[in-house]
C-alpha cells in the first residue's frame, strides 16, 4: 500500500475534514440492508405521510441554471446512479423523530422521483445530456444565502475511505483492534426531551443505578477482559487510528478478502489530535506531523505507541460489510452509499440529508475550479454553518491525498424540485 503523505493542517484539523455519521433512520433500527442493491419505488403521494416541518437556519434565492458556474462544463458521471440512490432514500418513511438530522421534505420529492422512474433511464444508458436534460426540467437552483442575505461561502475540506492491512485474529504484525459496538454502549437522543436538541446524543454506560461517560480509548485499551469484540487486527496503529478519524474503511486481509469496516457508533468522547500532542510533547514540530512521519515515530518508540494513541479519547466502534459494488463507499449519515466525488458532508440546520447541490469550489491547495453535482449524505461534527462542506473524494490512496491537501473557498446552490417552492426540512 502506497504511503499517504497528509498535510500537518489535516493532522490539527482532523475533525473538520473527517465525517463521522450522525446515525439514520435505518442505522438507529439496526437495519443494513443495502438500499442500493434494492429497486426504486415511489409510493403514491396520497399514501406518504408527512411529518411537521423542520425550520432550516439557511436562506434560499432562487436562480435560473445559467448562473451555476460550469454547470454546463460537468460530465455527470455517476450523477444518474446517485441520483436513483438518492431517491431510494427520500421514498423511505420518515419517523418525523428530532432526534435524527433534518431530511429533504420527502412529499416534496414524490412527482420527481416518479418521473426519474418513468423516464427510462438506468445507470449504464444514461447520457450527460439527457441527465441534464432531466435535472433541468424538473429540479430549480436555489443559492444558498448566509444570515445576511448574501450567498453563503465556507470552508470546503474533504475524507476519503481508506485501506488498511489485517488479519481476523491478533498475530505476529496484527497488532491493533479494531472494535465492534460494545454491548453496555447506551445511546441517549437528548433531541426526543429537548427539540432544540434535535440530533444530539449523549454516550454512556450504566455503573450501579447511574449513567456514566463511556470509556475512554486509555480505559478500554487497559482492561482487556471488558474490551469489546475485535473485527480485524490491523498490521499499523498509524493507519488504524486513521480509519477512525475518517469513520469508516477497507481492510485486506492476510487471506486475501476485503471487507467493509462501516460506521457503527462511538464512545461519546472528544476527539484530541496526536499530531498535537506529539509537537506538544517536543516529539514532532506542527509543521512536520505528516501521518508518514508520525508513523516513523511509532515504529522508533514502540513502547510509546500506545500512550499516543491514548492521548485521544475518542474512539469509534465498526460493524463489518460487504463490499459489492467498488464505485459505492460506506453509507453516510442518510443510510445511503456514498459515491467518490459525488457526496458531501453538510451541516443539517442549512441543507437537509437527501438534497442534491451544486458546488462550486477548487481542486486541493490550487486554484483550477472544482465544480460538480453532489449529494447532501453525510454530517460531520466540525462541519458547520452555512455552506461548510466536506467533499467525499472516494477510496484509496489518490483519494487520500487529495483529502489531506483541501481546504478551499465554495458556495452551494440546493437543486430542488419545481413547484415545490424553496427547500424545506422534515
Amino acid at each position: 500500500m502506497n504511503r499517504i503523505l497528509l498535510s500537518s493542517l489535516l493532522l490539527t484539523l482532523l475533525a473538520a475534514c473527517s465525517s463521522v455519521p450522525i446515525e439514520s433512520d435505518d442505522a438507529a433500527s439496526g437495519t443494513t440492508d443495502n438500499i442500493a442493491e434494492q429497486a426504486l419505488r415511489v409510493p403514491d403521494l396520497s399514501t406518504m405521510r408527512d411529518t411537521p416541518a423542520r425550520a432550516l437556519s439557511g436562506k434560499f434565492k432562487q436562480v435560473s441554471w445559467s448562473s451555476l458556474p460550469g454547470w454546463e462544463s460537468d460530465s455527470l458521471d455517476q450523477v444518474w446512479k446517485g441520483f436513483i440512490n438518492n431517491c431510494k432514500g427520500l421514498m423511505r418513511p420518515i419517523s418525523g423523530s428530532l432526534a435524527q438530522q433534518a431530511r429533504a421534505t420527502p412529499r416534496a420529492w414524490q412527482p420527481v422521483c416518479a418521473a426519474a422512474v418513468q423516464s427510462g433511464l438506468t445507470a449504464s444508458t444514461a447520457s450527460t445530456d439527457s441527465v441534464r436534460q432531466f435535472l433541468q426540467a424538473n429540479l430549480q437552483p436555489w443559492q444558498l444565502l448566509d444570515a445576511a442575505g448574501k450567498p453563503a461561502r465556507n470552508t470546503v475540506t474533504s475524507y476519503y475511505e481508506p485501506l488498511v492491512h489485517a488479519s481476523r485474529s491478533r498475530q505476529g504484525e496484527y497488532q491493533w483492534p479494531l472494535y465492534e459496538a460494545p454491548d453496555d454502549l447506551l445511546t441517549i437522543d437528548l433531541g426526543a426531551v429537548y427539540p432544540e436538541l434535535a440530533g444530539k446524543r449523549v454516550r454512556g454506560k450504566v455503573v450501579g443505578k447511574r449513567v456514566v461517560p463511556y470509556d475512554t480509548r486509555a480505559e478500554i485499551a487497559a482492561s482487556p477482559e471488558r474490551q469489546p469484540r475485535a473485527i480485524v487486527w490491523v498490521n499499523d496503529p498509524v493507519e488504524a487510528f486513521f480509519l477512525q478519524i475518517q469513520g469508516s474503511g477497507r481492510a485486506l486481509l492476510d487471506n486475501g478478502q476485503t471487507i467493509r469496516l462501516a460506521y457503527a457508533d462511538h464512545n461519546g468522547r472528544p476527539y484530541v489530535s496526536i499530531g498535537q500532542w506529539l509537537a506538544k510533547k517536543g516529539e514532532l514540530p506542527l509543521a512536520q506531523a505528516s501521518m508518514q512521519n508520525i508513523k516513523a515515530w511509532a515504529k522508533n518508540n514502540p513502547s510509546r505507541v500506545q500512550e499516543m494513541l491514548n492521548a485521544n479519547p475518542a474512539t469509534v466502534f465498526f460493524r463489518e460489510e460487504a463490499v459489492t459494488d467498488p464505485e459505492l463507499g460506506p453509507k453516510g449519515a442518510y443510510g445511503i452509499p456514498l459515491i467518490g466525488q459525488r457526496a458531501v458532508a453538510v451541516d443539517t440546520k442549512f441543507v437537509p440529508l437527501g438534497a442534491p447541490l451544486y458546488l462550486s469550489t477548487q481542486q486541493p491547495a490550487s486554484s483550477t475550479p472544482l465544480r460538480r453535482l453532489v449529494f447532501a449524505q453525510d454530517t460531520g461534527a466540525a462541519i458547520k454553518g452555512a455552506a461548510r462542506i466536506d467533499y467525499y473524494w472516494g477510496f484509496g490512496d489518490k483519494a487520500g491525498a487529495k483529502a489531506g491537501r483541501m481546504k478551499q473557498p465554495g458556495e452551494v446552490w440546493v437543486l430542488w424540485p419545481k413547484q415545490a417552492g424553496a427547500p424545506s426540512a422534515r
